[in-house]
């Protein structure tokens, strides 16, 4: 379904090369990326006749703006929490602060513990002198070269060169446009040496959703846009479901019994790319970096087979816990690149319960949830979370689907 991964070290993630220096290399590096793969999904066949929920406008849904939430609430727990029961259809209405009373013993929560990284970039082109926003995507290991996402009209050429501003708008920084990469982004090259966390520390910003304040960040923001255990920096997005818990929420799960473990992905483009195709056939999922260890994968498998079920917080846990599965039948300790893309149909080898968010239209995570619940009883939920007022995507509420 979709799943298409490479194996690394967890300090390499040069197996997926998006520069290169020449024409020469770069038909060198397509032809090995293409063998790569075409090895990997060897034993993965796409479905002989599109599925009957393939179609991109049945993952379509209408909401009215005020309902996108602006800001977070100041007390995380007091969120709202939609149950969805995927047994009964049944939907039921609670707080995330009762998630004690909803869970059971022995049950084992995931959690994704990638850290976000200040990723987005403001400045000024030096051709023109008209502001510039971007979005830090990532660092290829073999040219030092970043990846880079313009999200402001107008393009680029190469040999063009961005001064970037700090958070007081003080230049600080010049990116030098390189190549221009077939998906529209750019490769730049910085004009000082030093690794993106280290460097974005200087001038990166929140990289908030556009739909939160038109992106524009507030000192809030640089907390309250971070999970509680968060840890591994390398995300350019959060994994939204994890901003509702507390220490104390945490404190009364493990009260309860609940097992509290941590998987790692890097919230890339894959995550929030927008659906351009007509079909989900037709879409590719860009490659991001997830891990899991062995210590975690043993009490994961353990749980299960004591009839402990495993809630995956957030469709980034969901997708590294189906990853390792879908590719050894177990969970087992893993890190790679992983672009697995969950759509219905879909057979969930490691998962059994999902706390989520309330995801975009016709989004990649939209279809997640639809795969894991059944896409009619998904719509079905999502408008009754409009018609009760529920609070949409990164800083809104939740949606628990046992």
């Amino acid at each position: 379904m979709g799943l298409c991964a490479t194996a690394s070290s967890p300090d390499d993630d040069s197996s997926v090369l998006f520069f290169l220096k020449t024409k020469q290399s770069r038909r060198a590096g397509l032809r090995q990326n293409l063998a790569r793969a075409a090895h990997q999904c060897s034993q993965r066949k796409p479905p002989a006749k599109p599925s009957p929920v393939s179609e991109l406008d049945l993952y379509d849904y209408q909401l009215p703006r005020e309902l996108i939430a602006q800001h977070p609430l100041s007390q995380r727990a007091d969120a709202r929490l939609m149950v969805v029961d995927r047994r009964s259809g049944s939907i039921e209405h609670h707080y995330v602060r009762d998630l004690p009373s909803l869970v059971e013993p022995n049950d084992a929560m995931v959690f994704n513990d990638s850290r976000v990284i200040p990723a987005r970039l403001v400045g000024l082109r030096s051709q023109t002198g008209g502001r510039w926003q971007g979005l830090f995507v990532r660092k290829d290991n073999e040219t030092g070269l970043w990846e880079i996402l313009s999200r402001t009209r107008g393009k680029l050429k190469v040999g063009e060169s961005i001064t970037l501003e700090d958070r007081d708008a003080r230049p600080v920084e010049t990116l030098e446009v390189i190549a221009r990469l077939p998906d529209g982004h750019l490769a730049v090259r910085p004009g000082s040496d030093g690794e993106p966390a280290e460097l974005l520390e200087r001038f990166g910003r929140v990289p908030l959703p556009p739909y939160i304040r038109e992106g524009q960040m507030v000192d809030d923001d640089v907390k309250t846009y971070q999970t509680v255990f968060a840890r591994d920096p390398g995300s350019i997005a959060a994994p939204t479901a994890g901003l509702h818990f507390t220490p104390e929420l945490l404190k009364q799960l493990q009260a309860k019994g609940v097992q509290s473990h941590a998987v790692t992905l890097h919230v890339g483009i894959g995550t929030f790319r927008p659906v351009q195709t007509e079909t989900l056939d037709e879409h590719e999922m860009h490659y991001e970096w997830a891990s899991i260890s062995a210590e975690t994968a043993e009490k994961l498998n353990a749980a299960r087979a004591a009839g402990g079920r495993v809630l995956a917080v957030g469709t980034t846990s969901v997708r590294t816990l189906e990853t390792v599965a879908a590719e050894n039948d177990q969970l087992v300790g893993w890190t790679g690149m992983t672009n697995l893309f969950v759509r219905p149909p879909y057979k969930f080898g490691a998962v059994d319960r999902m706390l989520t968010n309330f995801h975009l239209p016709k989004s990649t995570l939209l279809m997640l949830v639809s795969a894991f619940a059944g896409r009619e009883l998904i719509m079905e939920a999502y408008a009754a979370a409009i018609a009760e007022e529920y609070r949409f995507f990164s800083y809104g509420d939740a949606m628990l689907i046992i």
